[in-house]
């Protein structure tokens, strides 16, 4: 490593990779302008530093801004330094992690700054769904350079330090920082949703290693892959009463209950995330009406509907998925859609949103109904309709049209409270039931919650080598 990475930028480096492992790439790049007095100031690897080296094992590429030299800012070799890294990456197949501390574009440079800023936008676009990228922020990420973490997979933020906008607070009308701060790390995951994982500098280093030994190198690679250490038969009593908060229930799922979700502080509504199951990765999406605290008391409660929120969150997840060739996993727990009016505005586009990611991906789908599984809105959670491979249900879970009750209400609006009763108790034994429901081949088999892991498992194992064409096409419009 050279000289540079005594820089904190090339000490986030070293931080993030295996120690030593670090190649930089282009240490004597400088500014190649030199217009006003530019000339005059040192400008060394033109404030970014760009290399190669590895993360338990598996080659990554690394650029680091470097805020020490003319802020960070983005200039015309600057720029071409991360295209280059791009191009390097996409040969190779390997992913790309941008750390970033920059005051936007250098002023000096103007045009030729602007243009080669814009290159980056095009790498990105060309990279997405070919290798993963994984952008952390530990400084400013403002104006047009808060798109390029809008153009990668994932994104992390230091919890107090890094700031994210396209605007400034400020800027905005009626509002300045103290009201609200909508560069915050705060705001940006649980509004935006756009950071998916924040915390200090080292937790989030740490987290990007984790998530980084999850995925696959790229769109093509098969081999993200550990040893299962865990019992492949290992029963879960705990996990009927799960059905609440699924991020419990992944965790109890996952090989040594180990569960990376991200975007978790944003539509806290549904939960998408990764987990190991017999040593290979999955990706989940699962409802959630209880979020319990660490020290197991119920912090907050959720009608178990779709959200606007939630229907985006968990549609962008199952496309990362889909790219790279992830299984996907649901557990599904919803009786309908949030029915407010501001959600009415968006939610048909929105579901129809989730409901195009599930059906349009190819990749092995495996879906358990852990309680209600009512009307479209069940269609939209992957349904054997919409195109899981597998559905599983508990014995206690309820799947069709519409809650028993309601629906006798209607077919019997003007009969007396006995008879509704009555004909409740029947419609939910030959229209909302698990076994009507498997009866019909909507259900493949009827589990006991306990052995849910040993059955996804062998789903998943059984549909390792499937394969599915969509017809041909240039590609979708939803």
């Amino acid at each position: 490593m050279s000289n540079t990475a005594q820089s904190l930028a090339g000490k986030r480096i070293e931080a993030l990779l295996d120690e030593n492992s670090f190649v930089e790439i282009g240490s004597c790049v400088t500014a190649r302008s030199t217009d006003f007095n530019l000339s005059e100031k040192e400008t060394p690897s033109d404030g970014v530093i760009t290399g190669y080296g590895v993360i338990d094992g598996s080659l990554v590429y690394v650029y680091s801004q470097d805020a020490s030299v003319l802020n960070g800012t983005i200039g015309e070799m600057h720029a071409k330094k991360i295209v280059r890294l791009y191009e390097l990456a996409m040969k190779t197949g390997a992913p790309v992690i941008g750390l970033v501390d920059c005051a936007g574009f250098r002023l000096q440079e103007a045009t030729d700054a602007l243009n080669a800023f814009g290159e980056i936008y095009a790498k990105q676009v060309a990279a997405s769904g070919v290798i993963p990228q994984i952008t952390g922020i530990f400084g400013t990420c403002g104006g047009g350079l808060a798109v390029m973490p809008g153009l990668t997979d994932f994104t992390f933020m230091e919890e107090k330090k890094a700031k994210l906008f396209v605007n400034s607070p400020n800027a905005l009308d009626g509002n300045e920082i103290s009201k609200c701060d909508t560069s915050s790390a705060k705001y940006q995951s649980e509004e935006s949703g756009l950071a998916d994982v924040t915390g200090s500098e080292d937790e989030i280093i740490a987290k990007m290693r984790e998530l980084v030994s999850l995925l696959p190198s790229n769109y093509e690679d098969n081999s993200a892959y550990v040893e299962c250490t865990d019992d492949l038969n290992r029963v879960c009593p705990e996990l009927v009463n799960c059905a609440g908060d699924t991020s419990i229930a992944l965790s109890l799922l996952a090989d040594n209950q180990e569960f990376f979700e991200v975007k978790a502080d944003y539509a806290k509504d549904m939960v998408v995330g990764f987990i190991r199951l017999n040593g290979a990765t999955v990706g989940c999406v699962a409802n959630r009406s209880e979020v319990y605290n660490a020290e197991g008391e119920k912090a907050e409660t959720f009608d178990n509907v779709l959200s606007v929120r939630g229907c985006k969150k968990a549609a962008d997840f199952v496309k990362f998925c889909d790219a790279f060739e992830l299984p996907v996993l649901t557990l599904t727990n919803v009786k309908g859609y949030k029915a407010t009016k501001c959600s009415e505005a968006n939610i048909a586009k929105a579901a129809a949103s989730l409901t195009y990611a599930f059906a349009n991906a190819t990749v092995p789908k495996v879906n358990i109904v852990v309680g209600e599984a009512f009307g479209s809105a069940y269609l939209t959670m992957n349904s054997k309709s919409t195109g899981a491979d597998m559905v599983f249900a508990w014995p206690e879970s309820q799947i069709g049209m519409m809650d028993a009750k309601l629906a006798a209400k209607i077919m019997y609006a003007d009969s007396d409270a006995a008879t509704i009763n009555e004909k409740a108790a029947e419609y939910a034994q030959l229209q909302s039931s698990a076994l009507s429901a498997a009866k019909r081949g909507y259900v493949d088999t009827i589990i006991e919650p306990e052995d849910t892991r040993k059955y996804v498992i062998g789903a998943f194992e059984m549909l390792f080598t499937k394969r599915e064409n969509r017809p041909s096409k240039k590609h979708g419009t939803v």
